[in-house]
């Protein structure tokens, strides 16, 4: 029996990972978070992984508090990148597959066309940093595949759609920059995804491909659209008023174009995508 040990499993897809596991059988799924299983000390992940044999391991762990990172840089590179590494290490030359989650945020935006993963990372701050710190430590195990994710939400934790549906309620306006262009990803299609490719890859229907790969809902929008969307699907009154990015300050900047180019993960492992505002309606569904 497959064991698959998915590491953050309490956070927006690791609570994802945890729903679609029930619907595939046939597998041993080991769920840890912090209170589990430390993989910011090197000894305790390689015990830990030593003991418990995993076949695959999702490392959905991380540091994500794009502004607060600008002050806590020692913090966001332990989580991102030396806890990536650890795991790495303690699998190497294993046959173990190792799928680590990474962002759209290795970029900078200054493009105009979809990023695909031959273009260069240039991160704009310290959580970019730290996220490509965390690739270059994954890709020291020749059985690591890398997924580049962007603007991920779910019914768990905090994140945009929740902010912006808490706000709206209580505001008769809301201001949200549309200068910023990406797409966002509803944390359940891309546990799904993840799901259908280690399935497909153990029972001989696909093959594993090590890299990198990108992964998002299909489309195009800006914070604004995506905040309008949110608000107009959910049935609120609440004005959403487009601003520029400089009239919108923050600690860390932001990339501008962020938008990821998929088509070498649906190729390779026959991936269907929804469109982001349908995946939105079904998150809604969740959680109104």
């Amino acid at each position: 029996m497959a064991v698959i040990l998915i590491t953050g499993a309490n956070g927006q897809l690791g609570s994802e990972l945890k729903t679609v596991s029930k619907n595939y059988y046939g597998y041993h799924f080991v769920f840890t978070d912090i209170d589990d299983l430390d993989i910011t000390n090197r000894k305790l992940t390689a015990d830990f992984i030593k003991r418990t044999q995993p076949g695959w391991i999702v490392n959905c762990a991380a540091y994500n508090l794009v502004d607060k990172a600008e002050d806590e840089s020692d913090k966001a590179m332990l989580i991102n990148g030396t806890a990536v590494r650890n795991i790495a290490e303690s699998v190497r030359g294993t046959e173990c597959r190792f799928i680590h989650i990474s962002s759209d945020y290795v970029f900078d935006g200054r493009s105009n066309v979809p990023c695909n993963e031959n273009s260069v990372p240039n991160p704009l701050g310290v959580y970019g940093r730290s996220k490509l710190e965390g690739e270059k430590a994954a890709l020291l195990h020749n059985g690591s595949m890398i997924i580049r994710t962007s603007w991920l939400y779910s019914s768990h934790g905090t994140n945009f759609v929740k902010t912006i549906l808490g706000k709206a309620k209580e505001n008769d306006s809301l201001r949200v920059v549309f200068d910023q262009t990406g797409t966002p990803t509803w944390a359940a299609d891309l546990a799904e995804s993840i799901m259908l490719i280690i399935s497909g890859v153990i029972r001989n229907q696909i093959a594993f491909n090590a890299g990198i790969y990108h992964y998002s809902n299909e489309g195009v929008c800006s914070w604004y659209d995506f905040a309008l969307a949110i608000v107009e699907e959910a049935g609120l009154t609440c004005k959403v008023l487009p601003i520029l990015s400089r009239d919108f300050k923050t600690t860390a900047q932001r990339p501008f174009y962020s938008v990821l180019d998929k088509s070498k993960i649906k190729e390779n492992y026959n991936l269907e995508i929804p469109y982001w505002r349908t995946s939105l309606n079904k998150c809604l569904k969740q959680l109104i």
